[in-house]
């Protein structure tokens, strides 16, 4: 999602067709809120649509089970062969639900690497896959990571993942358990969704490599400049300094729309005649570093030539590595989620998977909750 929105047009799925160089449509199927399926059928016939079911293990209750309604639908409406056309699996080559399933019915199957994590997975076939297939270069996307790839084989002062994690695990040790991403472009949103998960899953550990209790992590926030600086910068400003905020900024957008020389005669409008949105936004996110600085709180900028491909490739390749540095720094192992896995456990235990039946019993013998409040 997060590339799909930096690189294409922002309004991808309203295009025709034509004007989508005939590439497919792209929806993600993220969330098994009941009506998610039921809705997206609603504007994606299924027998027209093609089905990228991605699980590394095939085990996971989310994927798996929209897998299995989709199956059933396309079955029922095409037929068992021409249903097999219409569904391809990213999973592990060996092991895992997913791999079997897949070698049974004849699916198109493509392969993650061993030991790539779902949140490190954008430059493996689970991110490029879907990239492609909407017409996004990945061949430039993973020349982009290859180019920051060698930058972050420097020292630190010429290293910026390194710099990045090192400024943010000083942050840590002086109270800023905050890290905030706030791009300046509306292309760059979901980016700051992306860092989310790699940031929290990644670094959020009770124990560090040493089996110590340390408990350590930074919480991650997501911002959009110009929209939250109406919504959240008061806090950064003038809150408690708790927070390191990283901006993203665009040195060349790939339009521009200059604002008209109309209201001249009222000073708090006329001032804007001539001035671009493209400036503008600049302008704003110079002005918002400053009240940052000016108000003593940590805040880095980050910018980007401008959104394209191999910039994109950089920004990703970026911030995963950077989380590696910052895990050794914590001492911690950066790349596994203990805490996810625990949720996952508890949920195959209540609905009766084998093999977690003592899960099972610790779930049944928990404390009550004393206090309830239903809306």
């Amino acid at each position: 999602m997060a590339v799909q929105q930096a690189i294409n047009h922002p309004y991808y799925n309203e295009l025709c067709r034509d004007k989508r160089n005939g590439y497919p449509r792209f929806y993600v199927a993220d969330n098994v809120d009941p009506g998610r399926l039921v809705y997206l059928f609603q504007v994606a016939d299924p027998t027209r649509s093609l089905f990228n079911v991605i699980s590394k293990s095939g085990s996971t209750s989310e994927t798996m089970s929209q897998f299995m309604i989709i199956k059933e639908l396309l079955e029922e409406k095409l037929g068992a062969d021409e249903a097999k056309k219409h569904i391809v699996c990213t999973t592990d080559a060996k092991n895992g639900n997913l791999i079997k399933i897949a070698r049974e019915e004849g699916y198109k199957t493509f392969i993650i690497p061993p030991g790539v994590g779902g949140r490190f997975s954008e430059l493996c076939p689970v991110g490029l896959l879907p990239a492609a297939i909407c017409g996004v270069d990945i061949e430039e996307l993973l020349a982009g990571a290859a180019y920051m790839d060698g930058l972050c084989k420097n020292d630190l002062v010429k290293n910026p993942g390194l710099m990045y994690a090192a400024l943010n695990y000083i942050g840590m040790l002086k109270g800023k358990n905050i890290s905030v991403v706030m791009p300046y472009a509306d292309s760059l949103k979901y980016i700051s969704d992306w860092y989310a998960q790699l940031w929290a899953e990644s670094l959020g550990k009770k124990f560090d490599v040493e089996g110590n209790i340390v408990n350590v992590g930074q919480t991650p926030v997501k911002a959009l400049g110009v929209t939250d600086q109406h919504s959240q910068v008061q806090l950064y400003a003038e809150g408690p300094f708790d927070k390191i905020v990283a901006f993203i900024g665009v040195d060349k957008f790939r339009e521009s729309v200059t604002i008209p020389k109309i209201y001249g005669d009222i000073k708090s409008l006329g001032f804007l005649g001539g001035v671009t949105h493209g400036e503008l936004i600049k302008v704003e996110q110079m002005a918002t570093e400053y009240a940052l600085l000016v108000s003593g709180k940590m805040n880095m900028t980050i910018t980007l030539p401008e959104v394209n491909e191999f910039t994109l490739g950089q920004i990703l390749f970026l911030f995963e590595i950077a989380t590696g540095y910052a895990g050794e720094l914590l001492n911690i192992n950066a790349f596994d989620q203990p805490g996810v896995e625990e949720g996952k456990n508890a949920t195959y235990a209540y609905f009766g998977r084998p093999g977690y039946e003592e899960k099972k019993k610790e779930l049944d013998n928990r404390p009550p909750k004393q206090d309830r409040f239903v809306i």
